[in-house]
């Protein structure tokens, strides 16, 4: 399982990724670098149709398996330790359920 991960942390996206923009308007082409990003959940969708009665429903019959995370989209790594620590030890699902509760949390 360690080298699994391992795996999957060290080829994700370790290298900046090309693109190039053309303009409608004038024929400049320019070359922009994607950010670095951390890997997200694949089942995390965009940040408008997250709903928090859905996260907060997530976090308390799903919460020692990270659901809520998962469904917010947090790093893949964070959840992986969120579910081997037992939600640190229930001390970061209570945290967590106070962020989905105000709203603070990343993802909402």
């Amino acid at each position: 399982m360690l080298v699994m991960v391992m795996t999957y942390s060290s080829s994700y996206a370790s290298f900046p990724v090309q693109r190039t923009v053309t303009s409608a308007d004038t024929s400049v082409m320019t070359t922009v670098a994607d950010e670095e990003k951390t890997p997200v959940s694949p089942a995390a969708t965009s940040a408008a149709s997250k709903q928090m009665s859905t996260a907060l429903l997530l976090w308390f019959f799903l919460g020692g398996f990270a659901g809520h995370r998962w469904y917010l989209g947090s790093p893949v790594g964070w959840n992986i330790l969120f579910i081997l620590t037992f939600g640190g030890l229930g001390i970061w699902w209570i945290i967590d359920g106070i962020d989905i509760m105000t709203e603070k949390y990343p993802g909402l």
